[in-house]
């Protein structure tokens, strides 16, 4: 949704099969950005209509250069491509004139692509549906110039793109091919003791029935273009190739329902579009397993997610030898407490900080416990030295690295926030505007923040213990 900077969440999108064009570097065509202190959290709502202006300096003066690149570009794309555009220059209309944030608020006249009220719009706005299309077109060739550096760098897999569970039902794909989506229903997440009152988060998904009848094409098209430009795909929610669970408009989460999704059939494919385009998959697996689950990522080759924080038994935290190898070992994800956090209780912090917690006697009984699970981390990293306080965290990041690094897990991850020792996490699951989600800037660029001594020597210890 570029013209809607409140959209900036990566898993809401508009549709599962195009980019955030917003990503593409305007600067490969003359528009560069203002050189200026930036503060450590994004303002999207000034950030985005700034870059959206920047990018269309960078078209109207590329425009003559690359006509007939674009030209081919949108006839490979078809249909589809047209349609996103046409969304995306109908969407920044009406947020505009309306402030209307899908389609369904749109007049009437504009909900079907073929009426004559869009033919019309599309014809008279010939010029923005071209500007959408070259940010998609930007999007890709700077995605895959991304992917290309890596693996000229040595990487064998490169990029692991990411596959949001759903899709926002407002956006492009719900306004072109509704009748691939669920209708009426969100996609969410059943009571547990975590959250007692389940989740709804506002995204639909594939309709199980349409997919039968479209010969899951619609699924087949959203995993290769995951795929396109990257060595790997990571399924977020991966349980929900098996069932989602669905809440009706209107209703509370905890009555939703689970919806049985072809699982058989879904896996079938994963399985053979990443062996046509030679990646790996990486199936997200956290929570609650369904039964025989495991089972069927083992037999379709798909990664499992293994968890520092989750990896423990009866005895403490499970030492590396016992990970599974048929999964990825990862230090902590997106929407968990960083190493440095965990250990300095900033995640305990942010939950008396929004009241998730309000009984005072709660808060020592959680830093008690807290206190506990830092002796046996410690105990479990086996480096032979005395146990840092809660505000040395770089020591404790150093071994959390070298324990994650020293599974016989087949791939192992660690987050840049974790590879810069970062107190904050970047997501915080349940919130909105409590906390800052997917606004935290990192603290320098990307070529300065590795080259920092203790992040270089972190990813030598990740990549020695790796390849002994």
């Amino acid at each position: 949704f570029p013209a809607d900077a409140s959209r900036y969440s990566p898993y809401a999108p508009s549709s599962r099969q195009f980019l955030n064009g917003l990503y593409g570097d305007p600067a490969a065509f003359g528009a560069q950005s203002n050189s200026r202190d930036l503060p450590e959290l994004i303002d999207w709502h000034a950030a985005i209509p700034e870059k959206l202006a920047r990018l269309r300096r960078s078209f109207d003066q590329a425009l003559s250069q690359i006509e007939e690149i674009l030209t081919a570009f949108r006839r490979q794309g078809g249909d589809d491509l047209e349609r996103h555009a046409e969304f995306d220059a109908l969407h920044a209309h009406f947020f505009a004139t309306t402030r209307a944030r899908g389609w369904q608020q749109w007049p009437a006249e504009y909900h079907d692509p073929a009426s004559p009220a869009v033919r019309r719009f599309v014809a008279e706005h010939a010029d923005d549906v071209t500007f959408y299309i070259f940010l998609q077109w930007l999007a890709r060739r700077d995605l895959d110039a991304a992917q290309t550096a890596a693996k000229d760098a040595g990487m064998a897999i490169g990029l692991i793109a990411d596959l949001a569970v759903g899709m926002d039902p407002g956006g492009s794909h719900g306004w072109s091919r509704r009748s691939d989506l669920l209708t009426g229903l969100s996609i969410g997440a059943p009571p547990d003791p975590l959250g007692p009152d389940g989740q709804s988060w506002g995204i639909t998904g594939f309709d199980p029935q349409a997919l039968r009848d479209t010969a899951f094409a619609p699924f087949i098209a959203t995993i290769r273009a995951a795929l396109a430009h990257a060595g790997g795909i990571r399924i977020d929610h991966a349980f929900g190739l098996r069932r989602l669970w669905v809440v009706p408009e209107g209703a509370s989460a905890a009555e939703g329902a689970y919806l049985d999704m072809p699982f058989d059939d879904l896996m079938r494919i994963v399985a053979m579009e990443s062996q046509r385009a030679k990646a790996i998959v990486i199936g997200e697996d956290l929570g609650t397993v369904p039964d025989g689950f495991r089972e069927v990522m083992d037999a379709r080759a798909m990664l499992g997610m293994r968890v520092l924080w989750f990896e423990r038994d009866a005895d403490g935290f499970v030492p590396p030898v016992k990970w599974s190898p048929d999964a990825v070992a990862m230090t902590g994800t997106h929407d968990l407490a960083t190493v440095a956090g965990w250990w300095s209780g900033r995640d305990i912090g942010w939950t008396w900080d929004l009241g998730r917690k309000s009984d005072a006697a709660d808060k020592p009984t959680d830093l008690a416990a807290r206190a506990e699970d830092r002796v046996a981390l410690w105990s479990a990293f086996d480096t032979g030295t005395e146990q840092p306080t809660p505000e040395d965290t770089d020591p404790v990041v150093d071994a959390a690295i070298a324990h994650v690094a020293g599974t016989p897990c087949a791939l192992a991850i660690i987050p840049i926030e974790d590879l810069a020792g970062l107190v904050e996490q970047p997501n915080l699951p349940g919130t909105i505007d409590e906390h800052p989600n997917w606004r935290r800037r990192m603290p320098d660029t990307t070529e300065a923040l590795l080259a920092r001594p203790k992040v270089a020597a972190r990813i030598d210890t990740l990549n020695a213990t790796r390849l002994a």
